[in-house]
């Protein structure tokens, strides 16, 4: 049997290492070039797949890249050979349906970009004020510090720091902020771009603003991210970290769209953070945020309706304000309808909020329940149809079926905080929520989490809730057309302007499905 299966497989890997070798220097490939590739099964394991642990590619080849140069020089080769390959830029490979992945292709480790040296420079100018320019494969945790270090921040983040920032612009960046900051796309003043042609082009609003908007929530169509010029603003010191239950879905997202609305804002003093969770009986459910002694009582509440609804709120405030925080907090909180006696708060320092969910990375890998499977579903989904999804998905489906909920994240955001000039989608209506479905399972079960997220797609769609996905992944070509709608006539433009031979990332099977 092992003979057979020697015989079967031979040719197969005869053609990966012939391709291997030549797209290591044989074809012309500039010697300096082909001395960063590597195609030992080290540097081809470790990008076979991503943080979903769900697909599974094989490159023939990595690039460890020691400048932007190195980049462009790979992607002219793959341009001008006689058969085109695919590249995936890969930062933290955090993507979870492969995105961050090439069969057959080249991957480029972009974090070598960092042996180049300090690559996050904080500077200041009389237009835009204070700024950082940022290397593409930098951490968002490590852009954090090194503003603080300078008693500045910026303003706009994702749930998880440990992110690269190239990886970030090209889907949106979101989080709690983004209600009143706009998502971190639009945060943005300036990008240096190697595109799928190989040219490395400086590009922002007001210069080659087609590449710019066209790259910001891109999905790495048009080209690779390696610097990003970010907004700053004055880092505030402490947080205010609030959470709030709900018992009814009606005065929880009522109560969440008035803290994102003009009148919950209050000019500079509404809270600065929003977000919320939906907790189910069958659990699993994370009590580490509240008192041991205050449990027992939670648990029983939950037990008692099945379901619970968390509003998640942060107010950010500095020395001058310690003494008024109080009655601040006081204040943005009156009126709310949460249950009384069910509020729970915490007082940290504003990089332990950002970073908060790092201290629950930390306590999963010595579980063992980082590196499994991630099957999960991020949605858009209209304000107008939320209560249905509520009670379609959360009570009709997860609730009913028992399906083991894990982390459920939902919040409203603000259409007008986006730009539609932006490639990243979403939904029409001027108020719709993030509904993120962050399943985990063994390696072997996650299809039926899959089976799942189709159920609930499927829900959507015999309901006519006009959702989109974010972080979308889709099998076929008609869905990337639904997906786009209206965008879809000037993003293949662009494809085809700046990545013809649609080399860049092909895991994204966006054209190459």
């Amino acid at each position: 049997m092992a003979d057979f299966f020697t015989l079967l497989m031979a040719p197969l890997l005869l053609g990966f290492l012939m391709f291997s070798a030549a797209i290591t220097g044989q074809l012309g490939l500039p010697d300096d070039i082909a001395s960063k590739l590597q195609n030992d099964s080290r540097s081809i394991n470790s990008t076979s797949t991503d943080y979903g642990h769900i697909v599974q590619q094989f490159a023939a080849a990595v690039l460890y890249p020691n400048s932007t140069n190195d980049i462009a020089t790979l992607l002219q080769f793959a341009n001008n050979g006689s058969t085109p390959f695919g590249i995936a830029a890969r930062g933290q490979g955090h993507s979870v349906r492969g995105q961050a992945l090439t069969q057959g292709g080249i991957v480029i480790n972009m974090t070598t970009l960092s042996n180049m040296g300090s690559r996050i420079v904080v500077s200041e100018n009389t237009s835009l004020g204070s700024y950082a320019d940022v290397g593409g494969e930098q951490l968002w945790i490590d852009v954090l510090r090194a503003t603080l270090d300078r008693g500045l921040s910026p303003v706009s983040w994702t749930d998880y720091l440990y992110l690269s920032v190239g990886g970030t612009l090209s889907n949106a960046g979101i989080s709690g902020q983004t209600f009143r900051f706009g998502p971190q796309i639009t945060n943005v003043y300036e990008l240096d771009v190697v595109t799928g042609k190989g040219d490395l082009i400086t590009c922002s609003s007001n210069q080659t603003s087609e590449l710019f908007y066209s790259a910001l929530g891109g999905l790495g169509q048009v080209g690779i991210i390696t610097r990003a010029r970010i907004a700053l603003r004055s880092a505030p010191k402490r947080a205010k970290w609030i959470r709030l239950f709900y018992n009814d879905f009606s005065a929880f997202s009522k109560d969440q769209e008035h803290l994102i609305s003009t009148n919950g804002i209050k000019g500079n003093n509404g809270f600065d953070y929003v977000e919320g969770f939906v907790l189910m009986q069958q659990g699993p459910v994370d009590f580490s945020f509240y008192p041991v002694s205050d449990q027992p009582r939670i648990t029983s509440l939950l037990n008692q309706y099945g379901i619970l609804y968390t509003i998640e709120l942060a107010k950010y405030y500095d020395d001058t304000a310690q003494n008024t925080i109080e009655k601040v907090v006081r204040l943005l909180l009156n009126g709310l309808s949460y249950v009384p006696g069910f509020i729970y708060q915490q007082d940290v320092s504003y990089i332990d909020f950002l970073n908060r969910v790092h201290t629950e990375e930390e306590m999963l890998r010595q579980l063992g329940l980082w590196d499994i499977a991630h099957p999960w579903l991020n949605l858009f989904v209209p304000k107008s149809r939320i209560a249905d999804f509520d009670s379609g998905v959360f009570k009709g489906i997860l609730l009913k079926e028992k399906v083991p909920a894990g982390l459920v994240i939902i919040y409203p955001m603000n259409r007008n905080k986006w730009d539609d000039k932006m490639s990243a989608v979403i939904p029409e209506e001027n108020v719709f929520y993030v509904v993120a479905l962050l399943h985990s399972s063994e390696l072997t079960e996650w299809q039926r989490f899959d089976e799942v997220n189709a159920e609930i797609l499927q829900f959507c769609n015999d309901a006519g809730i006009m959702i989109k996905q974010y972080l979308p992944h889709y099998e076929i070509q008609q869905d990337w057309i639904d997906h786009f709608g209206s965008k879809l006539q000037s993003f293949q433009k662009m494809k085809v302007k700046y990545d013809p031979n649609k080399i860049l990332a092909p895991g994204q099977r966006v054209f190459n499905g």
